[in-house]
């Protein structure tokens, strides 16, 4: 259940994020709306998480994965591209939230 929390987390603030750009510096009514829900949603369950998952790897997991995500957003509905070192650097983040979420003995197994 503490995954599937921290999952709501990551999507809540990849939506929100996403959206940031289409509020136009906060100045259209419904994508900031979005904003506002969505970072709501996502802090709330995150905090969530934190009741049995260490704060540094519930960060680590909800950040890493969300810029991954939020790259895939970026590119696929704004167009901005992603050249090789970049794909290598989300390629490592990747890594490193699977190292940490499935070897480490400090994540919840």
């Amino acid at each position: 259940m503490t995954y599937a929390l921290l999952f709501v987390a990551i999507v809540a603030e990849v939506i929100a994020t996403s959206a940031l750009k289409a509020t136009e510096g906060f100045t259209r009514l419904v994508p900031s709306l979005i904003v506002i829900v969505g970072y709501g949603v996502a802090f709330v369950c995150l905090s969530l998480t934190l009741k049995t998952i260490p704060v540094g790897i519930a960060y680590a997991t909800w950040s890493g994965v969300g810029i991954v995500l939020v790259a895939g957003v970026g590119w696929a509905l704004y167009g901005q591209s992603l050249d090789l070192a970049g794909a290598v650097g989300l390629g490592l983040i990747i890594a490193g939230v699977l190292i940490v979420n499935l070897v480490s003995k400090t994540a919840v197994h």
